[in-house]
């Protein structure tokens, strides 16, 4: 049987994402996990100097995934790239504090503290690094996230749904940054 053209698209299409998706997956993990935390590690080269890379990285509001926000929409975010600047969020009627920067050296380190998401409610700490270093005429850019503490019911199944989530954040600030526009996906 005959597979009619938009089937046959949306297939090529989804068959792409896949591929896309393994090849980012094999450099995205979970390093460690345990009864009171877990440990992720990211990295891809993104084709930008580490300053450019950086720069839009402050700026999560141009590439942030919207499904990950309180407000529903990622154009209410800012983060303040120095010692003690937030990553916050507001919007009419509310305001949250994700994450308190607690090292920002352009180009090279942005180093965050705090609990993301569903983290807020619980028992967490965490810290977020992003690395750049200049390579092959682009940007090798590592993200580590450490979470530890306690939550209810235990961390199961939250190390690889906080790593998917980020693996969805470095892409989109792949595209963006490489493309200068959102992921068509990105609301």
């Amino acid at each position: 049987m005959k597979a009619s053209l938009p089937s046959a698209v949306a297939g090529a299409a989804i068959a792409a994402a896949l591929v896309l998706a393994q090849m980012f997956a094999a450099r995205a993990a979970v390093v460690e996990t345990g009864p009171n935390g877990f440990a992720l590690r990211q990295t891809l080269h993104i084709a930008a100097t580490p300053e450019r890379v950086y720069t839009v990285l402050t700026q999560p509001a141009k590439w942030w995934n919207s499904e990950h926000t309180f407000s529903g929409s990622a154009a209410n975010l800012t983060l303040e790239p120095r010692a003690g600047g937030c990553f916050c969020e507001s919007w009419n009627g509310g305001s949250v504090q994700h994450l308190v920067v607690v090292d920002a050296e352009p180009g090279k380190v942005l180093r965050l503290r705090g609990a993301l998401g569903p983290f807020q409610g619980q028992g967490i700490d965490g810290a977020l690094t992003f690395t750049l270093k200049a390579n092959a005429g682009g940007t090798d850019l590592t993200l580590d996230n450490i979470v530890g503490g306690f939550i209810k019911g235990g961390f199961g199944k939250w190390p690889r749904l906080a790593d998917a989530m980020l693996a969805d954040q470095m892409a989109r600030l792949k595209h963006f940054v490489e493309t200068g526009s959102r992921d068509s996906t990105s609301k």
